[in-house]
């Protein structure tokens, strides 16, 4: 597989984020869907709607979410409408709560690692085209969130979840599974989705207040590590392993509680599972626009 292209700017503005899309010089086509983080309520970290309000109007876009699998006020359809918009979501854009009704949509993974099934919110149909717009940091079980993250149990619906944290097993206990296999799991997840949209699909990971928790939880650690930069490509794999390298090459300080978590989750094994379905390469080129 050729090297991958990943644009980095050191800039975290509103402009930067539409200025480094462009250079990926792709159109999505149609009906886009711009999936994000809505952020738990009480979560200081996650990325505001005023940010990326410039970004989401550049593609047209519907912000696109789904329900989650643990306790929370975005695990029922109800109590999540009510989030995105005291969040400001409804406010700015149109906005899908994927499953915000069943029965969920069924991509089919014949070369899956663990799975053979991702179960996705069926309002996905609706859309031509994905923007992933993540927020790059740390995150409680994976290790890290960024682009593969958001493909994976981002797009699974509140059933879906449960069945790439169990393995392929919705009843599992999701905290008593593997590691390793949890992370090829979302791996597998990652590749239905990049494969239902491939070449109408790009990534952007921003790389700000970079805590070691998702912003899923509610009270989460202050940031440990100054903000780094906006990354993009039109590969997952390359886009979080750049953001990676990035966090390693870092000077400050600050860095090593974020590596602590990466490390301790074994969070780059869900890039290694991903390069290894094939879906994505780690080896990549990274094109400055500052």
């Amino acid at each position: 597989m050729t090297r991958s292209k990943v644009y980095f700017t050191k800039e975290i503005t509103p402009e930067s984020v539409v200025k480094i899309y462009e250079a990926l010089s792709v159109k999505l086509p149609g009906k886009t869907a711009v999936k994000l983080h809505s952020g738990e309520e009480g979560n200081q970290n996650y990325i505001r709607p005023e940010f990326v309000k410039a970004m989401v109007n550049k593609v047209n876009g519907t912000v696109v979410e789904c329900n989650t699998a643990y306790d929370g006020q975005r695990n029922t359809t109800e109590k999540h409408l009510r989030l995105l918009e005291n969040h400001g979501w409804s406010k700015y854009f149109d906005v899908d709560l994927l499953d915000a009704e069943g029965p969920d949509l069924e991509l089919c993974i014949p070369d899956g690692l663990r799975l053979k099934k991702n179960y996705v919110g069926k309002n996905l149909v609706k859309y031509d085209s994905v923007l992933v717009l993540s927020h790059f940091k740390g995150h409680p079980m994976g290790g890290f969130g960024g682009a593969l993250k958001q493909l994976s149990i981002g797009f699974a619906s509140s059933y879906g979840k449960h069945v790439i944290h169990g393995v392929g097993d919705a009843t599992a206990d999701m905290f008593g599974v593997k590691q390793e296999e949890f992370l090829e799991s979302m791996a597998d997840a990652a590749m239905s989705v990049h494969k239902r949209f491939e070449g109408k699909i790009a990534y952007i990971n921003i790389m700000c207040n970079l805590s070691v928790d998702c912003d899923c939880v509610a009270q989460a650690q202050d940031p440990c590590m100054k903000d780094i930069g906006i990354a993009a490509g039109l590969d997952p794999v390359a886009v979080d392993q750049a953001c990676i390298d990035m966090v390693y090459a870092s000077d400050d300080p600050g860095k090593e509680h974020l590596i602590e978590r990466i490390e301790s989750r074994k969070g780059v094994h869900t890039i290694e599972a991903a390069a290894a379905l094939g879906f994505g390469t780690r080896d990549y080129e990274l094109v400055s626009i500052d």
